[in-house]
């Protein structure tokens, strides 16, 4: 019965925290996919923005070509300051990506925290829940009339233990530690597990 008990609240235990676990990852996937669009969007914009600094720098070249063609130095100061509206576009335009990509970077770590949060929590909730469950089966009553140990006595699986050594350790007959715990492999304890020995000390 304490084993069945122990497989049911751990098999709970286990829903719970996949259940968690999904709704801890479901609005954070939604976030980032709407960094991925504003991403992608910004993309789009420097392209455009590089698309017509090309065309003002091919513009550019062609009043050149023509000023050079002409040899009159009053066009000159026009092609300088073309050159000059150039570059400040072209560091309008670093500016903007910089600050966008900072913006980005910062709500994504933002994000990432709250996420690393709340899973750490749903982990310790589970932990504790789980800690709970395992102390559970320890903790049985005696019956009235037995010699020796109540058959509620429990043993703590050490490094090294076989059902053979437990049931010389405490007098217990291993068919009847096996059928107590419900052991469909004998040979397959672990350290730390509790056991029920009946009739055991």
């Amino acid at each position: 019965m304490p084993g069945r008990t122990a497989q049911r609240s751990l098999s709970l235990l286990c829903a719970a925290l996949a259940a968690s676990i999904a709704a801890v990852r479901a609005p954070a996937q939604a976030d980032i996919a709407d960094l991925h669009e504003d991403v992608q969007g910004l993309t789009q914009r420097v392209n455009e923005l590089s698309l017509r600094v090309e065309q003002l720098e091919h513009d550019n070249a062609e009043l050149k070509a023509k000023l050079d063609a002409s040899g009159r130095d009053r066009d000159t100061v026009t092609a300088e300051q073309l050159n000059s509206a150039v570059a400040a576009l072209n560091a309008s335009i670093k500016a903007a990506v910089d600050s966008s990509r900072a913006d980005i970077l910062q709500t994504v770590a933002g994000q990432m925290e709250n996420l690393a949060k709340q899973t750490n929590q749903a982990l310790d909730s589970v932990a504790r829940n789980a800690a709970s469950v395992q102390v559970a089966p320890a903790a049985q009553p005696a019956r009235a009339g037995d010699s020796g140990a109540a058959p509620g006595a429990t043993y703590t699986v050490q490094k090294g233990d076989s059902v053979g050594l437990i049931a010389k350790k405490t007098g217990a007959r291993v068919q009847d530690i096996v059928e107590a715990n419900k052991l469909a492999d004998p040979s397959k304890i672990l350290v730390g597990q509790v056991l029920v020995i009946p009739g055991g000390k």
